[in-house]
């Protein structure tokens, strides 16, 4: 025989529902979950989101508790349940899905409940026993969803955002050790995908890594959009039903909470209906996902083959390539970096649609803004990691292969044409193509320049841009290029 379990009832204006006794939410919450089954995932999975609800909340309980309009007591409780849930726990019970309507008011009733209940807890109550604390006029005391989620996002980006800058400055780092060990592996560089001059592979991973250190810089000029905040603004912005003094004291408050140095918006109409920042901020998360993917097209480029490809480095093998061709092994750890960024241009593309969807006073869509660079964030901070781990760190590179076709390319004699002319180069290069014969062998035998001068022209040092051409350059002669076609 089933027992049926505990339950407790909980009204708000549109009826009475039960919620399971043990549930730190309540009947807001629990209509969210009816009306929003939509994404199936939890503002939780969002975990600098819930906390960054939470310092909100606490910062709130401080600032009323300072002005007056909240007694210590029950501020306290406010206090100390939020500051539970910013270290980590209670999360499992922010249960709302991150997508919904309303502007975000379900995911701040349901901080406000969890909160309130946590507190009730800590204070020797029943969770429920709202005529003691409440999450509407206490909790949620001189705050509305319309200051308080947006700020939310805001701060929680920003802490979730330190998490991808630390994995974008390893895999700069993972680039550069490569650099390092690759700055004397010469190959033929390419534009348009056709044979161009000579380089390092040293030279090409360096400029992985500067490409990567410049969006470390665009993320983080960026991320300050976010320090301007709208708390005290209330409904619309213009803080109907807060004390004067709370803006300020909240704005303090909540500044020394997060580290951030959180700045009160100058027109609080203007920062609670425009939502530009956000729009901003996902455009530099969207660059960084492109370079990310135009990195692993190289790479997969670079390493295609192992016979019939380019075929220049190695990828560390993860995983069987086929379930029908033995042996074959494929760039998979590139190809999930190139989805990430396919998401990510997505997620961009959403975020400039909900933007512009506002309408008036208020910007209806901020969930979806949220969850779009929430979830940006998240996978490209995974996909940096798993690059970085599962296969920059494990290139090699095939020295041998390299170093024959840089011998064989006509693209060396660019490095000749201020010694020997344009015409003379040009003719030496078709002659090199038809016969498949050495550049610096025709060039010698058509007594343009001796050994000794194309050896050391044709160095590495010099074919890469190494080390330049300082000395004076002759004059070539005018019949350079017929004692060539000779």
């Amino acid at each position: 025989m089933s027992s049926t379990p505990a339950t407790r009832t909980e009204t708000d204006s549109l009826g009475s529902l039960e919620i399971p006794a043990d549930a730190y939410w309540g009947v807001h919450t629990a209509r969210a979950l009816e009306n929003f089954p939509i994404s199936q995932r939890p503002i939780s999975v969002y975990r600098d989101l819930v906390r960054a609800l939470a310092m909100v909340k606490q910062a709130s309980a401080r600032a009323n508790r300072e002005i007056g309009v909240l007694d210590a007591e029950r501020a306290d409780l406010i206090d100390r349940a939020a500051q539970l849930v910013i270290d980590g726990e209670y999360h499992d019970q922010f249960v709302v899905g991150v997508v919904q309507g309303g502007a975000g008011t379900s995911t701040n009733m349901n901080a406000n409940e969890v909160i309130t209940n946590i507190a009730l807890e800590l204070a020797g109550r029943p969770k429920g026993d709202y005529a003691f604390l409440s999450p509407i006029d206490h909790t949620n005391r001189s705050q509305s969803t319309n200051d308080v989620y947006p700020t939310a996002i805001k701060v929680g980006l920003a802490l979730d955002l330190e998490g991808l800058l630390d994995e974008l400055a390893l895999l700069r780092e993972s680039f550069l050790t490569k650099a390092v060990e690759f700055h004397d592996v010469l190959k033929v560089g390419r534009t348009q995908l056709q044979d161009a001059v000579p380089m390092t592979l040293g030279q090409e991973f360096h400029g992985f890594a500067t490409t990567l250190g410049e969006d470390h810089s665009r993320l983080g000029e960026n991320a300050s959009l976010l320090y301007e905040i709208n708390m005290g603004a209330t409904a619309i912005g213009t803080g109907i039903t807060t004390h004067p003094e709370y803006r300020p004291a909240v704005v303090r408050h909540l500044r020394e909470i997060t580290g951030l140095d959180l700045s009160s918006a100058v027109d609080l109409v203007e920062s609670t209906s425009d939502t530009g920042s956000f729009m901003s901020f996902s455009s530099s998360l969207k660059r960084n996902a492109i370079k990310l993917s135009k990195i692993s097209n190289d790479l997969r480029l670079l390493s295609s083959g192992p016979q019939a490809g380019f075929g220049e480095i190695n990828l560390p093998a993860r995983q069987a390539g086929s379930s029908i061709m033995p042996g074959k092994v494929n760039p998979v750890i590139p190809e999930v970096v190139n989805q990430v960024a396919f998401a990510v241009a997505g997620a961009d593309l959403t975020v400039t649609m909900a933007v512009e969807g506002g309408q008036l006073q208020l910007n209806a869509f901020e969930p979806i803004i949220a969850h779009s660079i929430f979830q940006s964030i998240t996978w490209m901070r995974r996909a940096m990691r798993t690059l970085r781990v599962n296969c920059v760190d494990g290139i090699t590179a095939n020295r041998e292969r390299l170093g024959a076709m840089v011998g064989s390319s006509v693209g060396v004699v660019t490095a000749l044409t201020p010694f020997i002319g344009y015409a003379a180069a040009a003719a030496l290069a078709k002659t090199a193509l038809l016969t498949h014969r050495n550049v610096g062998d025709l060039v010698v035998e058509a007594g343009l320049m001796s050994r000794e001068e194309v050896d050391k022209q044709l160095s590495p040092a010099r074919l890469s841009g190494l080390q330049a051409v300082t000395a004076a350059i002759p004059i070539v002669l005018a019949d350079a290029e017929e004692s060539v076609s000779g």
